[in-house]
């Protein structure tokens, strides 16, 4: 089990992630709430990984600390609400492990500490590699930075995401939260790949870019399929198929995958190509590209499994969302562009349909508030919660129980009908408000 050290001077975000940890099956090896004492803490209790804030009181910040932490050998990702270029450059001069922004969500969390465990997995096996061939030892090209994965970076122009300088030399996982944002990565990737030669094989479940490559389709450079619910299982047949008639000699004899996996349903059969891929190139086929999934549906046992073999990873959070409306709660077609000061007040005064909209599965206090301020950009106290959630409690709308250190309430029979007339009376007051016609708010049948 990892142990991991969580360092913030907000109380509220350290107890907040020791519930979300331990719940994730982490173990919490201490907390501190500054630099030095984050350096301390690291010394004494040596933790797997340092989630780690850079905005802090004291002498040292969060970047200045990782940097020391880093010379112990142990991982940090940076968790912070600061994401302007000036301080994430800096951060990035000290090799953090990952950069996530608050308010951060269970599976970016997740995904950031499995991949990071992972890499420094990776990298202790290659300095033991090293030590037996000193000629693989790290060294530096051309002026830019190399790690000891021979992983190279650069930014790619107008998206947030770090790709890979040798992404058709290697295979590469890129798992991605947001699917808008995929597009252009997967578009840079072809374009990389038709620039090399060989063979161009995207399979994907949708996408929008046969547009952009209409010439190099109809010319037999590039392959695409649309792999169908049910089909991903024929993808190493065809691959084998590939692998088996290129030529001898490249660059014609290379062969560029781009797999993108956004329905995950399939998952056995996702790993089966992906184990494919990674024993084919293990065996000299001159075999490289991306293998991209959608984070969305799974957890970080499957996201080990989808990195095992894998060296170089690539995460996509997205775009920060200041305001969805994705709830029946909100009539999402009246919203256009309000200011978040506007959205504090509706979200604040109209509590109670939101509260009892995400009450359809067990919930802890935690994660409704947690959910009101990814999707709102608001932050409600959790006392305000708490009470609320036991005021439904001791009127037999919610059962309670204990789930390690978090109390998950779920609505009794009398409180799914309770829930239900409740948001219906929102809904009719709502329309009303807005002037479509409905003058009548339908009878409550919890009588």
């Amino acid at each position: 089990m990892s142990k991991i050290l969580v360092v913030d001077d907000e109380a509220i975000i350290t107890m907040q992630l020791e519930e979300r940890l331990s719940a994730m099956g982490y173990t919490v090896a201490g907390m501190a709430s500054s630099g030095e004492d984050a350096i301390a803490k690291a010394r004494r209790l040596t933790p797997d990984l340092v989630l780690m804030d850079i905005v802090m009181p004291g002498r040292l910040n969060g970047i200045e600390a990782a940097k020391t932490i880093a010379e112990m050998d142990i991982p940090v990702v940076f968790v912070t609400s600061y994401a302007d270029d000036a301080i994430i450059e800096k951060a990035k001069q000290v090799g953090p492990y990952g950069y996530i922004v608050k308010p951060f969500n269970e599976l970016e969390i997740k995904a950031a500490i499995e991949v990071a465990l992972f890499r420094k997995t990776a990298e202790q096996e290659l300095r033991k590699a090293a030590h037996a061939t000193p000629e693989k030892s790290t060294r530096r090209k051309g002026g830019d930075a190399e790690d000891e994965t021979g992983a190279e970076y650069i930014d790619l122009p107008e998206i947030k995401t770090v790709l890979l300088k040798d992404i058709f030399t290697d295979i590469v996982l890129f798992l991605y939260a947001d699917p808008t944002l995929k597009e252009p990565i997967f578009r840079f990737a072809i374009e990389a790949g038709l620039k090399k030669g060989g063979r161009n094989f995207f399979a994907y479940h949708r996408s929008i870019l046969q547009k952009y490559f209409l010439k190099e389709i109809r010319d037999g450079d590039l392959f695409m399929r649309r792999v169908k619910a049910g089909e991903v299982y024929l993808l190493p047949g065809i691959l084998e198929k590939c692998s088996a008639s290129l030529p001898q000699d490249p660059p014609a004899g290379t062969l560029q995958v781009l797999f993108d996996f956004s329905e995950t349903e399939e998952f056995s059969d996702i790993i089966t190509v992906k184990n494919w891929i990674v024993e084919k190139k293990s065996q000299g086929v001159p075999l490289s590209g991306i293998i991209a999934v959608d984070m969305a549906d799974i957890d970080h046992h499957q996201i080990k499994l989808l990195s095992d073999g894998i060296a170089k990873i690539i995460i996509s959070t997205g775009k920060e969302t200041t305001l969805s409306f994705a709830h029946r709660s909100f009539p999402s077609e009246a919203v256009t562009v309000v200011p978040q000061a506007t959205i504090d007040d509706v979200v604040k005064k109209s509590l109670e349909p939101v509260v009892l909209s995400l009450l359809e599965k067990p919930i802890s206090g935690y994660d409704i508030v947690h959910e009101i301020h990814s999707r709102y950009n608001v932050l409600i106290p959790q006392a305000r919660i708490y009470t609320y959630l036991y005021e439904l409690e001791q009127k037999g709308y919610l059962a309670m129980k204990i789930s390690g250190k978090s109390k998950l309430y779920s609505p009794t029979e009398a409180g799914r009908k309770y829930i239900h007339n409740r948001l219906n009376e929102f809904k009719f007051v709502f329309r009303h408000i807005l002037g479509d016609g409905v003058t009548a708010i339908p009878p409550s049948d919890t009588k």
